[in-house]
């Protein structure tokens, strides 16, 4: 698939990216060529293939040991808001 000037203009836009007209190729063609190859990657089989944890086989992720670090302080910050219920801190509503 390759993606046209007017693809990427709205890609720019939604993106709130200033693109300017010399860079405006660079983008085209190198964002056309990352879709197409994620849509080659798409159609590669993959029914019979196991997820892996790790690419390598007898790896393994090293993982730290799930502890606290910190102590819980909400109670000494909730103590200096303007405002708070329930143990969160009340805003004002601004969509009404």
């Amino acid at each position: 698939m390759s993606l046209t000037r007017h693809d990427v203009e709205k890609i720019a836009h939604l993106a709130r990216l200033s693109i300017t007209e010399q860079e405006m190729p660079v983008y085209v063609s190198s964002l056309s060529s990352i879709v197409s190859f994620v849509d080659e990657l798409s159609r590669a089989e993959t029914a019979g293939v196991q997820p892996m944890a790790h690419p390598l086989e007898g790896q393994h992720q090293r993982l730290r040991p799930d502890v606290p670090t910190e102590s819980d302080h909400h109670e000494k910050y909730q103590v200096i808001a303007p405002a708070v219920a329930a143990g969160l801190y009340v805003v004002p509503r601004v969509i009404e």
